[in-house]
């Protein structure tokens, strides 16, 4: 065999052998498994039981899963608006595990008085059917009320200062972010934040978030406990620098 004829068969045999992987690589995932899948499992969730991503997923009927590929089975689940990113892979015992994680929930935001979740990315998420009750605030009465749809990210100047209240609140007392039920951001008026089981309202007003959670924090024991100075107040006013007034509500300029 001459040098040509050499040179011939070998790129030949190169070209098959390259024709190979791209088909392993491209379709033998895809073929392998093919009517072999039995089961699929699904761990990371937090927000909802397995049977509502199942059903989200239109994977309750273990009979059609014999022509799914891993890559549809990623895709329905990547689909839902609870979840942030999916791994799926096969474990070579007819079974497929599915890791789910979830997006993170900062609270609940009222729009026209319907409630709605927003991530800690600012993004609106629909309350589903089935979801994990959780002990989130509330943020009211925002500006851009009009703006809050579903699935929309809203990084609005007001929500933005609800997250530094929430994120402060978490940082400097656990207990205070607990108790905290609603920041009121009164259409851009000064912030009012309300806690559970604590009587009078707290004026928070707006900006240097860290610092005022600090100083609540000061005499949170006293708030808590129901001392007679809190308990017999209307309010508690955070709007000045270094000082906490208690007082009544005569002409606080907040009435709703």
């Amino acid at each position: 065999m001459n040098d040509s004829s050499s040179k011939i068969l070998g790129t030949f045999l190169f070209l098959i052998l390259i024709s190979c992987i791209i088909y392993l690589f491209f379709f033998a995932n895809q073929k392998t498994n093919k009517g072999v899948i039995q089961m699929i499992e699904i761990s990371g969730n937090h927000l909802l039981p397995v049977n509502e991503y199942f059903t989200f997923a239109n994977l309750e009927d273990n009979t059609k899963f014999a022509n799914l590929t891993l890559r549809e089975i990623k895709l329905r689940f990547e689909n839902h608006p609870y979840v942030e990113k999916v791994d799926v892979e096969y474990d070579g015992d007819n079974v497929v595990k599915v890791y789910l994680i979830e997006k993170n929930i900062e609270a609940v935001i009222l729009s026209s008085g319907e409630p709605n979740f927003i991530s800690d990315k600012f993004q609106i998420l629909p309350i589903l059917p089935g979801v994990k009750f959780m002990d989130l605030p509330i943020i009211s009465n925002s500006q851009y009320d009009n703006e809050i749809k579903l699935l929309a990210f809203l990084g609005a100047k007001d929500i933005i200062e609800a997250f530094k209240i929430i994120e402060s609140a978490k940082l400097t007392n656990e207990k205070i972010f607990k108790k905290l039920s609603e920041i009121n951001l009164r259409k851009g008026g000064d912030i009012i934040l309300t806690f559970s089981g604590i009587k009078p309202p707290v004026l928070f007003g707006k900006g240097e978030a860290p610092r005022k959670m600090v100083y609540l924090d000061i005499m949170w024991s006293k708030i808590s406990d129901g001392s007679n100075l809190v308990d017999n107040s209307d309010y508690i006013d955070l709007r000045f620098s270094d000082e906490i007034f208690i007082g009544t509500n005569t002409k606080t300029g907040l009435a709703e």
